[in-house]
């Protein structure tokens, strides 16, 4: 039988939470498990994982497979890095003493981590809750301002503008000089056309025989 640690889902539609599991491979997602090993709450800032170390670890130990999420919150809190120091045992690269140093060493590095990132959210959730009180007293105090403007009005002197002084001559407006009266066109008679030529004079009559 095949086993696989993966998330079971629990709780409402915009608000699930999950129990970790360890189920057979074949079973429904929500189905039927084996052991309840932990449970993830992804609704807080940062995320809360609760985990069975021991159990886990021992999941891990005798070949269960892991979903990609499992995978996830299992390196998260210590049980892969856990699993990978004691096969160096195994192999004879590290001695048990030297395992529990080293994971001392990461969990204690992981807490500091986690501790940054809880007290960075705080600071930057109270800047903001800060920020929109500001906000809001000032939008309060211009609305004070603005009522107290309308129920004590000022009287404002009306300043009355200098007239706007007249041009000191009057705009000489140029004649145009009348166009020259053009020249009558002077149409040249042209010369009458040379008379034709006198008739010519009759042949002198033949003499009388």
């Amino acid at each position: 039988m095949a086993t696989k640690i993966r998330l079971q889902r629990h709780g409402k539609k915009s608000k699930a939470f999950y129990h970790i599991v360890a189920a057979d491979s074949r079973a429904k997602r929500d189905g039927r498990f084996i052991e309840k090993i932990g449970t993830y709450n992804p609704n807080t800032n940062p995320a809360t994982v609760e985990l069975n170390f021991d159990r886990a670890l021992n999941w891990l130990q005798v070949g269960a497979e892991m979903t990609d999420t499992a995978r996830a919150l299992l390196s998260y809190k210590g049980v892969l890095y856990k699993n990978h120091l004691i096969n160096g045992i195994k192999k004879g690269a590290l001695t048990e003493a030297q395992v529990e140093e080293k994971f001392a060493k990461w969990v204690e590095e992981k807490e500091g981590k986690i501790s940054n990132k809880s007290t960075g959210l705080e600071k930057a959730a109270e800047k903001a809750k800060a920020d929109k009180l500001k906000a809001e007293a000032e939008v309060s105090a211009k609305r004070a301002a603005n009522i107290e403007a309308k129920n004590n009005p000022v009287e404002e002197v009306a300043v009355e503008e200098a007239p706007a002084a007249e041009e000191s001559t009057e705009e000489v407006v140029a004649e145009e000089a009348p166009a020259a009266e053009e020249a009558p066109e002077v149409v040249a008679e042209e010369a009458p056309a040379a008379e034709e030529a006198a008739p010519e004079a009759p042949a002198d009559e033949e003499p009388k025989a």
